[in-house]
């Protein structure tokens, strides 16, 4: 498969610059797998299309405010640092993305907010990447909590606007629980109390693993051969209880239902020599597309992606290509809304 295969035109208006006022009352388009057959509901009306015994798996990943704006030692020149991943609890080691990145080199002491946090640079790791040690006393609760205060919720740029603090609350699901993720499982912000409350009385299990999303799930794709592009790797968890209930929902040909890509990924990475779900910690690199067998997986809710997206191919790996792009091509037309804010869609 060809990356040029996934190129179709989006204009910005079509991306959602906020999320609907209740999560709930999305679009939802359905896409039957098997006929190519298109429906168009609301995500509230998602408890129709699973019975008792039939399993929703969510990611319980928790995004954490990602993006810290601060200065540089000395010249006071503003720079922003990305958080990417804790390398050394011990010693507040992180791996970040830092912009201006021709001003910020090995050394450089770098400050936030009015000096209550102080990192310095160790290392040069990319074109952007730095590694930085942050140079904080207390204890690991406060650094957290020092974090959560001067950091800003890491919406995509490709957002068309800045960020607001309401978005702190809303680029979150409901049950996001592990903190280490810098970008949601959008596919789970749609989901509500009173969704998930009708679900559990029509007996569908609801179970969740954990995969922290990091930024090279929208780094842009830049072969044209798919089968020579890396995936940044992230960590995954899926404990025995939750294997066992999958296991069990495929032992009696239920729906197994990956609410997400990143949810399905951390699926399809922990399969036994048999066909079932192993439970597991780790780290993945695993990319899907087209063509893909999938092995835990019979349903799926998703957004609707970018242009030449890693998503997108997913997707299509999962939906039929030629059905998939035909989907996106119906969503422009009937006025759904694209990317991390948009609107949602339930492969069966």
């Amino acid at each position: 498969m060809k990356l040029s295969a996934f190129k179709f035109e989006l204009s910005e208006d079509k991306i959602a610059k906020y999320p609907t006022e209740n999560r709930d009352e999305s679009k939802l388009m359905v896409l039957h797998r098997d006929t190519g057959e298109i429906e168009h509901k609301m995500f509230k009306d998602i408890v129709d299309y699973f019975d008792e015994g039939d399993v929703l798996v969510n990611n319980d990943t928790k995004v954490f405010p990602a993006r810290l704006y601060g200065q540089k030692e000395k010249t006071g020149a503003k720079i922003e640092v990305f958080l990417l991943r804790e390398l050394n609890p011990e010693m507040h080691l992180w791996d970040v993305l830092v912009d201006p990145a021709r001003k910020i080199r090995v050394g450089n002491k770098l400050y936030f907010g009015e000096g209550e946090l102080v990192a310095e640079v160790i290392d040069n790791t990319t074109s952007r990447g730095r590694t930085i040690r942050f140079l904080f006393d207390g204890t690991d609760e406060e650094f957290y909590k020092t974090i959560d205060t001067l950091g800003e919720t890491p919406l995509p740029r490709t957002i068309p606007r800045e960020t607001e603090p309401e978005d702190r609350e809303r680029f979150q699901t409901i049950y996001a629980k592990n903190v280490g993720a810098v970008a949601a499982p959008v596919a789970g912000l749609h989901f509500t109390q009173q969704v998930m409350k009708r679900m559990e009385i029509k007996g569908v299990d609801i179970v969740p693993i954990t995969l922290h999303i990091g930024l090279g799930t929208f780094r842009q794709v830049d072969v044209e051969d798919l089968t020579k592009h890396k995936m940044d790797s992230e960590n995954y968890i899926i404990t025995q209880p939750t294997a066992d209930t999958v296991n069990r929902a495929l032992d009696s040909k239920k729906r197994v239902c990956s609410v997400g890509t990143t949810s399905m990924r951390a699926l399809e990475s922990s399969v036994s020599a048999g066909g079932r779900l192993k439970a597991n910690e780790a780290w993945t690199d695993k990319f899907i597309f087209p063509e893909y067998e999938f092995k835990i997986c019979n349903a799926l809710i998703t957004n609707f992606h970018l242009p030449e997206s890693t998503l997108l191919m997913q997707a299509a790996a999962f939906g039929g290509y030629e059905k998939i792009m035909n989907a996106y091509k119906v969503a422009q037309k009937e006025g759904y809304r694209f990317f991390s804010y948009g609107d949602a869609m339930l492969i069966i």
